[in-house]
C-alpha cells in the first residue's frame, strides 16, 4: 500500500529551509502531497505575500520530492483532505507543534524540525532593511568606496 504524505504551506521566498524540510517529509512515505495557500486564503490569514500563488505552486511543484501540488483555500480543509487523498502522515515543521493534533484520528501526525537559522519572517525583515536604505545613502556610498579606490587603490 501507498503510504501519502501531506503537508501544508505558503512557500513565499522559497529558501533552504522549505527544500529541507520538503526532502525530511518525503521521506516518511511514497508520495508527497502539498498544499500551498492561496494569496485569498493568506489575506484571510492577515498575511501578506511577495510571490503570487500560482508561481509559488509552480516552483513547489518543480520540487523533484513533491508528486502534487493543490490549493489550500481555508484552515477546515484539512480533514477533507487527508479522507480524499487517503494521507497516511500528515507533517509540518515544529514551530506548529500540537497545532493539528486533532488530525491523529485520521492520520500519524509528525511535527519535523526546521532549518535553524533560516526563516521566511526573517528574509522579509532583512529586505524591508534593505529596501528602507534611500537612494541618495546608496549613492553617498559608491562615493566613498570610489573614494577610498583612489586613496588606497
Amino acid at each position: 500500500m501507498t503510504r501519502v504524505v501531506i503537508t501544508y504551506g505558503t512557500f513565499d521566498m522559497f529558501h533552504i529551509g522549505h527544500l529541507n524540510l520538503l526532502r525530511r517529509i518525503s521521506m516518511l512515505g511514497d508520495r508527497l502531497i502539498v498544499a500551498v495557500s492561496t494569496d485569498e486564503f493568506n489575506a484571510g490569514k492577515g498575511k501578506r505575500t511577495l510571490i503570487p500563488f500560482e508561481q509559488r505552486a509552480e516552483i513547489v511543484r518543480n520540487i523533484r520530492h513533491v508528486d502534487e501540488v493543490i490549493p489550500e483555500v481555508s484552515w477546515e480543509q484539512k480533514v477533507e483532505d487527508v479522507k480524499r487523498h487517503e494521507v497516511s502522515v500528515f507533517a509540518m515543521g515544529d514551530d506548529w507543534a500540537g497545532k493539528f493534533d486533532f488530525l491523529s484520528t485520521h492520520c500519524e501526525v509528525v511535527y519535523l524540525p526546521r532549518t535553524e537559522g533560516v526563516s521566511t519572517t526573517e528574509l522579509k525583515r532583512s529586505l524591508s532593511r534593505f529596501c528602507s536604505v534611500s537612494r541618495e545613502d546608496i549613492l553617498r556610498a559608491f562615493d566613498v568606496i570610489e573614494q577610498l579606490r583612489k586613496d588606497f587603490g
